[in-house]
């Protein structure tokens, strides 16, 4: 295939194509987003209504829906495959009779809920949408009074790899972090009705009309050796980087990726010690008045 430098290639993603990818990550991300829920308890009593706004297939739904007991979750999201996935989990582990899923766009098919949301989450899927300004203050309007909206955004890039790993030139992650930022860019330019916004996400809970209350930062930590899991994990990412990002890079870093992608190199993130996974991801938390 000819990669053509542009600037508006491969930002695309085709949702229920990732799936697996975007399961298999967010059950690996689970004591994170364990230890950001249960901060969100004690921030949230009781919420009658929990929305997942940009669910994926589910894994944080369902552990909405274990961590908050009395809870009816409804999961939301564009892609109606990633949607029958959530309601499969959600039945297998017990949850069916208090899970709903909602299929449409974001922001405008939350006006399609039967009720207004006590909490609505939104994990590191409001950057998806062209105008972020606007999608919050359409999350702030399905909000009950009191109703609280938790956005997680930012924080740091995840790490797999110490700086020098024997091969290449040191700082390889760190070069990827700077190409994926460009991409990232034009991923945003990309979107419909895109809007450049600054990403200080409390100013933009205020604008929204909401009254931002805390904000706090949730480590991943699985140190090397690495577990299976974890290590397809990395090989998962890097390879979506090496696909994505791949005229974006110098002929160097290619080869160093192509190598640690490659299970039968003694150098690839299949087979070496040192392999883990540390990433921190941030939640903003902001409520409607009484």
């Amino acid at each position: 295939m000819a990669h053509h430098h542009n600037h508006h290639h491969n930002t695309h993603i085709d949702w229920a194509e990732m799936a697996p990818h975007l399961e298999s990550q967010a059950e690996l991300y689970a004591p994170l987003y364990e230890r950001a829920l249960a901060w969100l308890g004690k921030e949230v009593t009781e919420p009658g209504l929990i929305v997942d706004a940009g669910s994926g297939p589910g894994v944080v739904s369902c552990l909405f829906a274990e961590v908050f007991e009395g809870a009816r979750v409804v999961a939301v999201d564009s892609s109606a495959p990633l949607l029958e996935r959530a309601r499969a989990r959600a039945e297998r582990l017990g949850y069916g009779d208090r899970f709903g899923t909602l299929a449409g766009e974001l922001p405008d098919v939350l006006g399609e809920l039967d009720y207004p949301a006590d909490l609505l989450w939104a994990g590191r899927s409001l950057h998806h949408l062209g105008d972020q300004r606007t999608a919050l203050t359409a999350f702030a309007e399905r909000l009950a009074p009191g109703g609280t909206v938790a956005i997680m955004e930012g924080g740091l890039p995840a790490r797999f790899l110490p700086r020098d790993i024997g091969i290449g030139r040191p700082g390889l992650q760190a070069r990827l972090d700077v190409v994926e930022q460009e991409w990232f860019t034009r991923m945003r330019f990309d979107l419909p009705g895109s809007v450049a916004e600054t990403e200080d996400w409390p100013a933009l809970l205020t604008a929204a009309g909401l009254k931002p209350t805390r904000t706090r930062s949730f480590l991943l930590d699985l140190p090397a050796p690495a577990s299976e899991r974890a290590r397809a994990h990395a090989a998962a990412s890097l390879s979506r980087m090496r696909e994505v990002l791949s005229d974006d890079l110098d002929a160097d870093d290619r080869t160093t990726l192509d190598r640690l992608l490659d299970p039968d190199d003694e150098a690839s993130v299949h087979r070496r010690s040192d392999v883990f996974v540390l990433a921190a991801h941030t939640v903003f938390t902001a409520v409607r008045a009484h």
